[in-house]
């Protein structure tokens, strides 16, 4: 197997046959064998019965669905276990990004001798402002505290060797974020630039709350920054004391001393405000510590077509769904 193409999916039922009419011309013109690994995250809708459908049509489409919902990276770390071929490429489903520029990618990887090549936004014009610019901020702040190594406008649409694959298939990380783990590795790569165009259909999978969560996720899994801020803010608290008292001695030595109740106001309030924002980040990082032990498996894999297919038809593995 030369090629693996792996998606992950979580309420796509009308984005489907979008991509699959684009991403299957692309395949096949490629002249090498190949596979499709849809990961399927516990959709809700009828995602997983059209992809049964049209892998009747399409021996080379692969749907390894997920017995619930567990997150766009842990669905994307399904595929990448599942994924047999020499390379291996991640992309979406909303087509946002081209398939067209797979052969590229393929390309450049046997040209520059490379073991990742990343699918870089040249054009993110479609794009709102609101996004971009926070995808600006998240950017920016992670290259400052998880490297320079963080490209700006790479996301989770790349091409990687086997020997990458297998790397990130090993590590112990219960919640990896790729795009900052893949670079990280130090793999040699190279880049693409593309256009990324608007969602084909149905709604974000990324909305403001996610975009949240995947912020904290990758600041509290890949640097201990934040707890070094807690450190800094600790001692910024114990220097505004300082200073308090300092002037509260000063102004008791003068005989100045007027009952009142706004410095300790806000002496309270400073120091109240530190202590709960470091205990939230401590509990951040106690909270990873805590499910690491636990040890549990980030998904369980509910049907895999590679492997029941053969005993059981599609709309009894859609019942066992």
């Amino acid at each position: 197997m030369t090629l693996s193409v792996v998606t992950p999916m979580y309420n796509e039922r009308e984005a489907v046959d979008h991509f699959v009419g684009r991403l299957r011309p692309v395949l096949d013109g490629l002249g090498v064998t190949y596979e499709v690994v849809a990961v399927d995250d516990g959709s809700r809708d009828a995602t997983v019965s059209r992809l049964l459908q049209l892998r009747a049509d399409w021996s080379a489409l692969r749907v390894v669905a997920l017995r619930r919902n567990v997150g766009h990276q842990a669905a994307l770390a399904a595929g990448l276990q599942s994924a047999r071929g020499e390379f291996v490429v991640s992309i979406d489903a909303d087509l946002q990004d081209p398939p067209e520029v797979i052969g590229e990618m393929l390309a450049a990887a046997h040209e520059q001798r490379v073991d990742v090549v990343y699918g870089v936004r040249g054009d993110r014009s479609t794009d709102t402002v609101f996004k971009r610019r926070t995808a600006g901020i998240y950017y920016w702040t992670m290259r400052r505290l998880a490297g320079p190594w963080v490209s700006d406008q790479a996301g989770d649409f790349r091409l990687m060797s086997r020997a990458v694959v297998d790397v990130l298939n090993a590590l112990p990380e219960q919640n990896p974020i790729y795009r900052l783990v893949v670079p990280s590795l130090g793999f040699a790569s190279a880049e693409v630039s593309y256009v990324r165009a608007e969602r084909v259909a149905g709604e974000t999978k990324y909305p403001l709350s996610k975009m949240i969560k995947l912020t904290l996720d990758s600041l509290t899994s890949f640097s201990a920054a934040p707890l070094r801020i807690a450190t800094w803010l600790g001692i910024l608290s114990f220097l505004v004391c300082l200073g308090l008292i300092v002037s509260g001695l000063t102004a008791w030595a003068m005989g100045a001393v007027v009952p009142g109740w706004t410095s300790l106001y806000i002496a309270v309030l400073l120091l109240g405000g530190i202590q709960l924002i470091c205990l939230g980040l401590l509990g951040e990082y106690i909270g990873r510590i805590y499910a690491a032990t636990q040890n549990r498996p980030r998904f369980l894999v509910a049907f895999d077509t590679d492997k029941d297919a053969a005993a059981v038809d599609p709309a009894e593995l859609a019942a066992r769904r």
